[in-house]
């Protein structure tokens, strides 16, 4: 039986705008999302590096290490991979209370469970960014050898291959990830970041 009833919400005395003026930066989710072997994480690593190097305090949330810990028992059905996002939404939205710049490598293939992620924080605190990256190039890369095994029918419910992929409407930072280096990808991004004054505060 549900005891929601007798849950309630408590205050904290330091806000979420004192963590970030402690670190000099705006909080923020910034969501790298495409296709299997699109280059997010790769993407969100090298960021995550010059952020760090620029003295910015950020997490990154990577969907293989999520799905040994948090989200272990978690499948890849379309209930599965909805939760999935549901639950690191919740804790995007933890890391960003606390003042951090958050990264977050996910396929997550449906663009209403991204907007349910742009819709439960602020506005500006969540930044899509979409890996575009074509699909026979994400193949062609195939660094875990997923692909394959999707043709071969090893693999149910593969994005791209069994399972649709939906290409977000309204990414505030698009990357054409087959046509530019890794340094150039990270450059745009921490320009976007700049131009918009993420990084003080």
């Amino acid at each position: 039986m549900s005891n929601s009833k007798n849950i309630v919400w408590h205050d904290h005395h330091v806000s979420k705008q004192q963590r970030a003026k402690l670190k000099e930066q705006k909080p923020c989710i910034l969501w790298f999302t495409g296709l299997s072997g699109s280059g997010k994480s790769t993407i969100a690593n090298a960021v995550e590096l010059k952020l760090n190097e620029l003295g910015k305090h950020t997490y990154l949330l990577d969907g293989d290490n999520i799905r040994m810990g948090l989200n272990k028992g978690l499948g890849f059905s379309d209930n599965d991979r909805v939760e999935n996002i549901r639950r690191i939404r919740e804790v995007s939205k933890l890391f960003v209370d606390a003042g951090l710049i958050v990264l977050t490598a996910f396929i997550s293939p449906f663009q209403q469970e991204r907007d349910k992620v742009r819709n439960l924080v602020e506005e500006g605190e969540f930044i899509e960014i979409f890996i575009d990256t074509p699909l026979k190039v994400c193949e062609g890369r195939d660094p875990k050898g997923l692909y394959k095994k999707a043709r071969d029918g090893e693999i149910p419910n593969f994005t791209g291959i069994s399972s649709p992929y939906e290409v977000p409407t309204k990414a505030e930072v698009h990357i054409k990830n087959d046509k530019m280096s890794i340094d150039e990808c990270v450059e745009k991004i921490i320009e976007y970041l700049k131009n918009r004054r993420y990084l003080e505060c």
